[in-house]
């Protein structure tokens, strides 16, 4: 053995927006003596990081190379525009791509949508990151298409939201190589799917084999409830005999009574 197969750990890896405490507190009860690792990894870096195997699985955003990796998605996001507070789509409810027709919109370089040619003006300069690009729309330099949980994570005071009803959506996955689906893989698998204990794989399902000498003690019950009957049967045939048996002396003492 190996000395990571000695002490196993297991390293996932998420993308910004991406919140996986459930997950990680589901696995630290299950899996207590296996330390779960987290690394927050930009879009654009999380499927290098598991090629190279720095990690076992991670949340990323679709697509992904399938001929590579295995991808579960799990929901897909709702797609908002960032805007200053006075500014006049905030006006209405929701907001259309044609609604962005005139506007200045700053397309940061890891924009996780994939759109050549999005709507609007472009900003003089593309931010480096979506986190520049928020500062951006801050200084009223233009406007900003983002999934609607990057919009909170980098929440202003002096910025909101509105839906986009029909621009590009951004979904979440758990994905991970798929030559590499070790126990641990499937097993934080389960968790996310919403597994039981009990219906987990491999090791979880130990304490159902434990269980089976339990039902066959409770399938001899019913045999010793029969026993039982048939032991309670015998002294009621037995006392039958006896009452027989008293009904037949005053009839011998009879006999004496005709000779005299």
């Amino acid at each position: 053995m190996t000395g990571s197969e000695e002490t196993p750990s297991f390293r996932l890896a998420y993308v910004p927006g991406v919140t996986p405490a459930k997950w990680v507190r589901i696995w630290s009860e299950r899996l207590p003596d296996v330390p779960l690792t987290l690394h927050q990894v930009p879009a654009a870096e999380v499927a290098a990081l598991l090629r190279a195997g720095d990690a076992d699985a991670g949340f990323v955003r679709l697509p992904v190379d399938r001929t590579f990796f295995s991808a579960i998605p799990l929901y897909t996001e709702t797609t908002v525009v960032v805007a200053p507070k006075d500014h006049v789509i905030t006006a209405a409810e929701e907001v259309t791509v044609a609604d962005l027709a005139d506007e200045v919109l700053c397309h940061p370089l890891d924009d996780v949508f994939d759109w050549d040619a999005p709507p609007g003006e472009p900003a003089f300069e593309r931010p480096a990151t979506t986190e520049d690009a928020v500062e951006l729309v801050a200084a009223g330099v233009g406007l900003l298409v983002v999934p609607q949980s990057l919009a909170r994570l980098y929440h202003r005071r002096d910025l909101t939201y509105r839906p986009l009803t029909d621009g590009p959506r951004s979904t979440v996955a758990l994905s991970w190589p798929e030559e590499a689906t070790t126990d641990l893989v499937d097993d934080f698998i389960g968790i996310v799917r919403g597994r039981t204990v009990n219906s987990s794989r491999g090791r979880q399902q130990a304490p159902e084999k434990e269980q089976k000498p339990e039902r066959a003690g409770r399938s001899q019950k019913p045999a010793q409830g029969k026993a039982a009957q048939a032991g309670r049967g015998t002294p009621r045939s037995r006392g039958t005999g006896a009452k027989r048996a008293q009904s037949a002396k005053p009839a011998k003492r009879a006999k004496p009574r005709r000779r005299s």
